[in-house]
């Protein structure tokens, strides 16, 4: 299934090709304070691939807060994060904003409270490499 989402001016746009066909999505909305804030809900597919393309770099902003081991994709036009990243022992993974996803029903995705706050940071990244979007590729400029 291959899932596009973008931030609300389009800006950051993606294309989450979803392996194998999901009978479901798992919606994480997570509840530390920036997510919050945010109305952040993650998803992710292990064995998907990610191409995260940047129409005008200037207009993104990266943000992370507490461990630092992760960059919030922040468009400072619209505001919103379509994305997130996590560079682990040099590769790149990252999860997606559901709220952000075009013609995908809502139907399809299985949302649930996730509570991170008690994770080490070892128990994250370990975590992460599990269960994020493994390959990852960013274009900037457009497409």
């Amino acid at each position: 299934m291959l899932i596009h989402g973008a931030c609300h001016c389009g800006n950051i746009a993606f294309d989450l090709d979803w392996q194998p066909e999901p009978s479901e999505i798992p919606a994480r909305a997570c509840t530390c304070t920036f997510c919050s804030k945010h109305g952040g809900v993650w998803t992710s597919c292990p064995t998907g691939a990610l191409r995260v393309r940047i129409a005008e770099p200037a207009r993104v902003s990266r943000y992370d807060f507490g461990t630092q081991t992760a960059d919030f994709h922040v468009c400072t036009r619209c505001g919103v994060v379509p994305v997130v990243t996590s560079r682990i022992d040099g590769r790149l993974y990252a999860v997606v904003n559901v709220n952000t996803f075009e013609e995908v029903g809502g139907a399809l995705l299985r949302r649930s409270p996730s509570t991170l706050d008690d994770e080490t940071e070892a128990v994250r990244l370990a975590r992460r490499q599990r269960n994020w979007i493994a390959e990852v590729e960013f274009v900037e400029g457009g497409d």
